[in-house]
């Protein structure tokens, strides 16, 4: 089994489909609730699968931190990413192969959005590190 991470972006990926173009400020409440009773479904079935791991959404706000020398406070900038670098949420799965990660993902895609259309949105899929090799 291996760990991966699947980052929902705002507006990430390579070229949004016309269905993920928008903000869900535009939605109406019955969409909404829509979406979000289907990403409990995708959790519930990888979670019957024995895959699920643990998922959250985001805010859309924060700031950039970083140290900037003993005794100091730290420093705080933004925000100000772009609006396809900001993350929506997450899920971690543990699957047994790279193909069962992008098959996951590629369900969580189908998510459904104004209308009730699939979004067809980029996920992206990132694996978590392994056990370190041992360079002899």
């Amino acid at each position: 089994m291996a760990k991966y991470l699947l980052l929902k972006h705002y507006r990430g990926g390579p070229r949004p489909h016309p269905n993920a173009e928008g903000t869900m400020e535009e939605w109406t409440p019955e969409e909404i609730t829509a979406h979000v009773a289907f990403m409990q479904q995708v959790a519930d079935d990888l979670r019957e699968r024995g895959e699920f791991v643990d998922a959250q959404a985001l805010a859309p706000e924060g700031e950039f931190v970083r140290y900037d020398g003993e005794g100091r406070p730290p420093v705080t900038d933004g925000p100000f990413a772009e609006t396809k670098d900001l993350i929506a949420g997450w899920m971690i799965i543990d699957v047994e192969s790279k193909e069962r990660a992008y098959e996951a993902a590629a369900y969580l895609s189908s998510a459904p959005g104004k209308g009730g259309e699939p979004l067809h949105e980029w996920l992206e899929v990132r694996p978590f590190y392994g056990e370190p090799s041992v360079v002899e």
